[in-house]
């Protein structure tokens, strides 16, 4: 009987030493290093099929290589397609991370039951009669979904080839733990056997397999980015649990875009795909209140148009406060200065308060404009025009930079019933015959004039 190794590895980053020490090196973080055993057994998890002709893979030349479209498979869920890239690639590997109780598992099962491939939905936290409870609720009946509650990877497999399923859905991938190695369930050893047993089954069969994953208190998914390393997409599912919206994000994809976003609304049946997104990121009020303008802008392929609030009050304390809720904090601080230096605003003095709504997150520079108007709404306490919105990049010198894809911005912004739309004059658009008024500003003063004046 071979010896028992084992290891130290830092619970919080992954690495690894081959004895205990107080401090780890990589994320300097104190007494988060633990022994694991790492001895496995000489057998492998998942027995690999044997190849068409018998004999074992060869290497090919690139340009020997087969580059077919790959076929994808679809979820029937069309939040879920466009961030995944187009849908499910056959033998990926796909992690979903998310706090507690935001709706991974609920999404997941969800899903399950709708898709028209035959699926293996497997839990290692609840009993298959609380799945059912929660199915029903869901969606009364499916007959491609089958629910196994096990945790032992190998009576996993056991149960795959008996049932031969299409796709396979683990919740979750810290519950699971393998007979090869003799680690608790959740540790990093058994996290990184686990995942690499899943990825030669995959990848030997063709069969795409989706994990649910824990996060830990700082928002990382718990494994810790050794398990992200080894899938090949990640997604995030983001949201407040006291409000009903949620965000699926994609932080890494192997085969497709990264920039895409999904957005739904958790209901009492489940899970609505939000295909206006619009509609939750713009409040609807029947009177013009100063602070607030309407800024155009793109997540991936999608333009979305969103609401920023501003506050400018005089500075009850000695220092003024700036303080941002979906936005970054110093890009606010360089847009009051420039408005400032450029524009003859006085605002050194007054509290700024930044919000977007929806409780969403952008990072794109055009809305740049649009906060510009909000804070010299709020600061003169007059109202933007109702039916004007913005797409702006503003530059240090307090020119109106071009943005990226005006054309699909202002055709979104007219779809939604705008008449006023102000881009930089130095964008070059394309479109002809629009029915929304397209203002052409060079600097924040001919903004502030139109505006304002």
């Amino acid at each position: 009987m071979s010896k028992v190794k084992t290891s130290f590895f830092c619970q919080n980053c992954g690495t690894q030493y081959a004895k205990w020490q107080g401090q780890c090196n990589a994320c300097k973080e104190w007494n988060t290093i633990a022994e694991e055993i790492i001895q496995k057994q000489e057998k492998v998890a998942w027995k690999s099929e044997p190849t068409s002709n018998g004999k074992a893979p060869r290497p090919l030349k690139i340009n020997e290589i087969d580059s077919t479209q790959e076929i994808r498979m679809d979820t029937t869920d069309g939040e879920l397609n466009r961030v995944l890239g187009g849908g499910i690639v056959p033998g990926s590997l796909t992690l979903l991370g998310g706090e507690p109780g935001i709706g991974k598992s609920t999404l997941l099962l969800q899903i399950s039951l709708k898709l028209p491939y035959k699926t293996l939905y497997v839990s290692g936290e609840e009993s298959q009669k609380q799945i059912k409870m929660r199915a029903e609720r869901i969606t009364p009946n499916s007959d491609n979904c089958y629910i196994l509650t096990e945790t032992k990877t190998q009576n996993i497999f056991k149960q795959i080839e008996a049932i031969q399923p299409e796709i396979v859905i683990i919740d979750s991938i810290q519950t699971l733990h393998t007979d090869y190695i003799e680690s608790t369930a959740g540790s990093i050893s058994q996290i990184r056997e686990t995942t690499a047993e899943l990825i030669k089954f995959a990848k030997e069969t063709n069969i795409p397999v989706i994990l649910i994953g824990h996060i830990t208190k700082d928002g990382n998914i718990a494994g810790p980015k050794i398990l992200e390393h080894m899938v090949d997409t990640v997604l995030q599912f983001e949201g407040d649990r006291n409000h009903v919206y949620r965000i699926l994000r994609s932080l890494k994809n192997r085969f497709g875009s990264t920039a895409e976003l999904g957005i739904y609304e958790m209901l009492g049946s489940g899970l609505r795909e939000v295909s206006n997104p619009s509609e939750i990121l713009i409040s609807h009020k029947d009177e013009e209140l100063s602070g607030t303008a309407i800024a155009s802008t793109l997540e991936g392929m999608r333009p979305l148009m969103i609401e920023i609030q501003s506050l400018v009050s005089t500075a009850v304390y000695g220092t003024p406060q700036r303080s941002t809720t979906g936005y970054n904090a110093k890009r606010l601080n360089m847009i009051l200065a420039v408005l400032e230096k450029r524009a003859g605003f006085r605002l050194g003095a007054k509290d700024v308060f930044l919000n977007v709504t929806g409780g969403i997150s952008v990072d794109d520079p055009a809305i740049d404009l649009a906060v510009v108007a909000a804070i010299l709404s709020s600061n003169e306490d007059i109202p933007v025009t109702k039916g004007c919105c913005f797409a702006g990049e503003v530059g240090l010198s307090g020119e109106i930079r071009p943005v990226n894809r005006v054309d699909q911005r202002i055709q979104e912004a007219e779809k939604l019933g705008f008449t006023t739309i102000f881009v930089s004059k130095y964008n070059k658009i394309a479109l002809k015959n629009t029915g929304i008024k397209i203002e052409l500003v060079a600097k924040i003063e001919d903004v502030a004039g139109i505006l304002f004046g």
